[in-house]
């Protein structure tokens, strides 16, 4: 494989921000229930990537060691409780304070850089991730008081940041040494599985659901995931975990254009003034931590 990418990273996550900036909205207007949801996003993800993985690239899959297979199962692990949690969230709270505190993902991402990877992050970097858990109370006291569920479904979005957090930090740990196929196949696979796996134990039923449920599901599948996720995996090979996460900052705010759009469902004040501080502190953030590369990050051997 060769180390120079095809085409500039930084351009693809804006590819990656736009299409994944859609998830909100397809959740939302799904009836079916979130793990249910999860699942089929996964599963149909898995099936439409599988068949190329298997046919073009099934040398990649050969050569990667036990090792890396645990760890690419361990992210998709990271990355079926991440969606769970924020599907849930997102029937307790509204998609503007969803989406945004789901943001705050940076701060755990530099967090969990430090402690694995040794990353050095300076005290400015670390004033701008505390201005964005600042915005993250804000939002949480807004919604405290329009009422607990709206808390819960704070809470849930926090959760949620810190598990795709541990996807991230996961797949800079082992892109290095796994091809792009290779790492998805084991990923979503492994994701896909766990969530069937945990719709059989809970009782949730696979069908029936209405037609726009299904349409539903498979936009989630090749727009957000196989469009979106996809290029953010390949674009860890060449830039930092934190960067492709702060990049990401971007989905809220197309998620809240979505959700006035075709919801009708605003922003309140108090989320604003909440989400700008996230906004500005994370801007702060990945300005004095964000490193660009446009060689590959190599992982150690796993």
């Amino acid at each position: 494989m060769s180390d120079k990418p095809i085409v500039n990273p930084y351009l693809a996550v804006l590819v990656g921000v736009f299409a994944v900036s859609f998830s909100a909205l397809f959740v939302r207007l799904s009836t079916a229930p979130a793990l249910i949801i999860a699942t089929y996003r996964l599963l149909f993800t898995f099936l439409a990537l599988a068949p190329y993985t298997l046919l073009r690239h099934r040398s990649d899959l050969a050569s990667t060691s036990w090792r890396q297979r645990a760890l690419a199962a361990g992210s998709g692990i990271c990355l079926a409780l991440h969606l769970v949690t924020w599907f849930i969230s997102l029937r307790y709270t509204s998609i503007a304070s969803s989406v945004v505190l789901v943001t705050t993902q940076p701060v755990f991402v530099v967090i969990g850089s430090w402690v694995f990877f040794r990353e050095k992050v300076s005290r400015l970097a670390m004033t701008g991730g505390a201005l964005a858990l600042f915005g993250s109370v804000i939002i949480g006291a807004a919604d405290f008081q329009i009422g607990r569920k709206a808390l819960i479904g704070d809470l849930l979005a926090l959760a949620a940041a810190v598990l795709v957090s541990g996807y991230l930090l996961i797949g800079r740990r082992i892109r290095g040494g796994v091809s792009l196929p290779a790492y998805t196949f084991y990923t979503y696979g492994s994701s896909a599985l766990v969530l069937i796996i945990a719709s059989l134990a809970s009782g949730t039923p696979f069908a029936p659901y209405p037609a726009r449920d299904w349409i539903l599901f498979l936009a989630l599948a090749l727009v957000c995931t196989v469009i979106g996720h996809t290029i953010f995996n390949w674009v860890l090979r060449y830039v930092q975990a934190s960067v492709v996460s702060v990049s990401v900052l971007g989905e809220p705010l197309g998620a809240i254009i979505w959700a006035s759009i075709f919801l009708r469902e605003y922003p309140t004040l108090r989320q604003t003034i909440g989400a700008c501080f996230i906004f500005g502190g994370l801007f702060i953030f990945t300005r004095f931590s964000a490193v660009k590369r446009t060689t590959p990050v190599h992982a150690e051997s796993c």
